[in-house]
């Protein structure tokens, strides 16, 4: 016979005054919500008329509703990693509300708080972090990821304790120590080299285009003919396009570089095709795009969600027998790029990819201006390449 559970009706306390900020949480504990967040300010079990709490809320007060995360007190304590974390995540928080980053690097950069409160404790001191942490820290990271991430995961996770430093959280620099360098360049060559390869040949992508469907077809043909990227196709506008004259005017979503780009007759019947069956959006916000699901959602999704231009490309792959490990929709943007260079036009084609010059790239610097003709001779070699037998345009 089962046993009907009661469960302890928990009786909360009231609160001392009418004007008491704090409330008397579910948690057992004082609590008060500070810009959308629930902060905790001690049990109320042992403390009933919240002297305690009261107390905890004013010297954290101003931090709190400043959006920072309030600083450890007293001489025998010091910051910790979960302050250190909190404080840097707020920063960067700042930064992708102002656009400054994108969503999702700063998604990468909270990852990578993670790790660092689970492998060091939420709670431990950052004075007591030692070399060997690090040397430990690294060890654990070099096991899930290659030379490539594991440099940017270690530079990501040093430039949390540089902020430290320089925003004065601690008085001096932590010690990383020689075993939490990152990768060498000779060890990243190495391992880029026994991936191989990943573009793809001209006869594999026009297999892809034969058998991709609306508007994944669409899509391929913006990524080979344009550098189109995942996120690019899913966030593309209508305003970015110039389907008469055949141009895609479109800044680049990732780094916000300017982006210009020749488009094929083939990518325009493409898209003609795509926009003229394309479901009605369900949010209106998304009646701007270009793309949208059979769902009528956006196939740009939140960072952290399935990718679905991926997952449809992949499923392709893997019906042609093309799959192997590195390659994916963004191995059409590779292709582009390989095949775009026989141009010898960095230039240009950096535009039509949206990428940002190099700071010390002088040439960049004092070019004010790229023609559109040089654009279009990048296009037709790509398309020379893609379609050698192809000698008129598709109207």
């Amino acid at each position: 016979m089962k046993q009907s559970i009661k469960r302890r009706r928990v009786t909360k306390p009231e609160k001392p005054r009418k004007d008491f900020p704090l409330f008397p949480h579910a948690t057992g504990r004082w609590a008060k919500k500070i810009r959308g967040r629930f902060r905790y300010f001690g049990t109320w079990a042992d403390d009933l008329k919240g002297e305690r709490a009261i107390l905890k809320w004013l010297d954290e007060r101003d931090d709190l509703l400043a959006g920072r995360e309030p600083r450890p007190k007293g001489d025998a304590a010091g910051p910790t990693v979960k302050f250190v974390c909190d404080s840097y995540l707020t920063h960067k928080e700042q930064q992708r509300d102002n656009g400054e980053m994108q969503p999702r690097s700063f998604v990468e950069v909270y990852k990578s708080c993670l790790r660092i409160t689970a492998a060091f404790g939420r709670g431990r001191l950052i004075a007591d972090l030692r070399p060997d942490d690090f040397r430990q820290l690294r060890k654990a990271l070099s096991k899930i990821r290659g030379p490539g991430s594991l440099g940017n995961e270690i530079q990501r996770i040093r430039s949390v304790f540089k902020f430290a430093f320089d925003e004065g959280i601690v008085e001096t620099p932590v010690r990383f120590g020689e075993g939490f360098n990152k990768p060498t360049r000779k060890v990243v060559r190495i391992a880029r080299a026994k991936k191989g390869r990943r573009d793809l040949q001209a006869d594999q992508v026009r297999a892809i285009i034969d058998e991709a469907g609306i508007p994944l077809k669409a899509m391929v043909l913006l990524a080979v003919n344009c550098g189109f990227g995942n996120t690019d196709c899913g966030t593309l506008t209508f305003s970015a396009l110039d389907l008469k004259g055949g141009w895609v005017d479109y800044s680049r979503p990732k780094t916000g570089a300017p982006r210009r780009a020749k488009l094929w007759p083939e990518t325009v019947l493409a898209l003609r095709t795509s926009i003229a069956k394309r479901p009605e959006p369900k949010d209106k916000a998304d009646a701007k795009l270009v793309f949208i699901t059979s769902h009528g959602a956006a196939w740009a999704k939140p960072i952290g969600s399935n990718d679905p231009v991926g997952a449809l490309f992949g499923r392709l792959l893997r019906d042609l027998d093309f799959h192997r490990d590195g390659i994916g929709f963004y191995s059409l943007r590779r292709t582009f790029r390989t095949v775009a260079d026989q141009v010898r036009d960095t230039h240009a084609i950096d535009l039509v990819m949206g990428h940002a010059s190099a700071a010390d790239d002088m040439g960049a610097l004092y070019t004010q201006n790229i023609g559109d003709e040089r654009l279009e001779a990048i296009a037709a070699h790509v398309r020379t390449w893609l379609f050698p037998a192809a000698k008129k345009r598709v109207k």
